[in-house]
């Protein structure tokens, strides 16, 4: 097999695997990079029908692209609704996703089918889709721990957790000073500190206003 179809193959290859992705972000980049590379292979050809239709797709992932990152920390795209620790939604929603929560949660340890046991319950919403949960308890002494920081497989890229956390008054409406993430979630460690995290101990703390 000769290096230009090799390129030729490689590009489809991206494509196909784009197509795999559950991430929306890296779907759209894969899929730029594959078409990218078919543009330039079907010229080297030349199919003229196949380069205009990569060049096309190729600009259609570059807007979305820039759509994805332009409303990436946007306030306006995501809206935070607290709800009731039994609320039959959240019950549903941790149902649901009882598989992939205790992948990357291990520690969580609420059943799948039953009420969370975390008193404070947070569902972040883009539009009508629910893409993120927040659960904590009061700590003591003025302080919300986190038990669970969710973020649905498509949106994991953005992180729209940490919408909860800039609204520093669904906490401090009930009372609280400081948010708490334990050491098991040191993993998100990186992402906690561009919240304003810091580390105390072994804990990573948010100072909330008053």
């Amino acid at each position: 097999m000769d290096l230009l179809s090799i390129i030729g193959w490689g590009g489809s290859a991206l494509v196909v695997v784009s197509l795999l992705q559950t991430r929306i972000l890296r779907l759209r980049v894969l899929n730029l990079i594959g078409c990218v590379i078919l543009v330039g292979f079907n010229l080297a050809i030349p199919v003229w029908p196949m380069v205009g239709m990569n060049a096309v797709l190729a600009v259609i992932n570059v807007i979305q692209l820039w759509r994805l990152l332009r409303h990436r920390h946007d306030d306006h795209e995501y809206a935070v609704l607290e709800v009731n620790s039994s609320d039959t939604y959240l019950r549903h929603v941790l149902t649901a996703h009882h598989k992939d929560i205790a992948k990357f949660n291990p520690a969580f340890t609420s059943p799948a089918g039953q009420a969370s046991t975390s008193p404070y319950a947070f569902l972040v919403q883009r539009g009508e889709r629910t893409v993120g949960v927040v659960l904590a308890h009061d700590a003591g002494s003025g302080r919300a721990q986190i038990d669970l920081d969710y973020v649905l497989p498509e949106y994991r890229d953005f992180t729209p957790g940490e919408f909860v956390y800039r609204r520093s008054d669904v906490f401090t409406d009930h009372g609280f000073h400081q948010v708490v993430a334990p050491p098991r979630m040191r993993d998100s460690a990186n992402y906690l500190k561009k919240l304003g995290f810091h580390r105390e101990g072994d804990n990573l703390v948010l100072d909330l206003p008053d």
